[in-house]
């Protein structure tokens, strides 16, 4: 994987989310206009934090953050999310 061109400042974290299903677990496949949004995602960067916020994500971390959490940006063909770190919900 190529160094993202990207440094998230303050208590930003930049997540790259998880394909989302393409079949039920009965073996159904799902179109893509019925997707659920990925609600798990990689760390791929984050800030150093603030004064008031110490940053408890890695790099590297899976993570569960909420349905609408973060801003969608696009790098190098790449889909990510860009939120804060309290949109976060786990680490798994």
């Amino acid at each position: 994987m190529s160094e993202l061109k990207i440094k998230p400042l303050a208590d930003r974290v930049l997540v790259e989310p998880l394909e989302a299903e393409d079949k039920t677990a009965s073996g159904i496949y799902i179109p893509d206009t019925a997707k659920e949004k990925p609600q798990k995602g990689t760390v791929v960067a984050l800030g150093p934090g603030t004064k008031d916020v110490t940053m408890e994500v890695k790099k590297g971390d899976k993570v569960l953050y909420g349905k609408y959490s973060g801003t969608e940006i696009s790098l190098d063909g790449k889909e990510y999310l860009m939120m804060k770190q309290s949109d976060i919900l786990a680490v798994v």
